[in-house]
């Protein structure tokens, strides 16, 4: 009975482990929209890389949590000269940004309108 009782706990504790170390989802695409919807499994030490060139493409895909640092992604994308960069290690948190900002202009926008059509 106690060698039964240990292996289920030995089972349990495994599971428990390898669910911690389990690998997240990224977005996973390169465009200039900034509207994702490819998703790619990653490894269990990846974090998902958001990196925006300056007035262009935006990337975004698995990386190695330990080459998120700006001096490594500059030779990792040489082609990309100036850029902002983000990494994060939850599932899917490289989407693009929420559209708040475009809901924002889209009020003051009817705000305008309402006021002008008053006066």
């Amino acid at each position: 009975m106690k060698m039964k009782r240990s292996l289920i706990f030995g089972l349990l504790l495994g599971s428990s482990l390898l669910a911690l170390a389990s690998a997240i989802r990224c977005y996973s695409c390169k465009d200039y929209t900034a509207s994702c919807s490819k998703q790619r499994d990653c490894s269990y030490d990846d974090a998902c890389l958001t990196l925006n060139e300056r007035g262009g493409m935006t990337y975004r895909q698995c990386l190695k949590y330990s080459d998120c640092e700006y001096s490594r992604l500059g030779q990792m994308f040489p082609q990309v000269s100036r850029f902002t960069f983000k990494c994060c290690n939850s599932d899917l948190c490289n989407s693009a940004p929420s559209s708040a900002a475009s809901s924002v202009i889209g009020l003051l926008a009817s705000v305008a309108v309402m006021w002008w059509c008053v006066h």
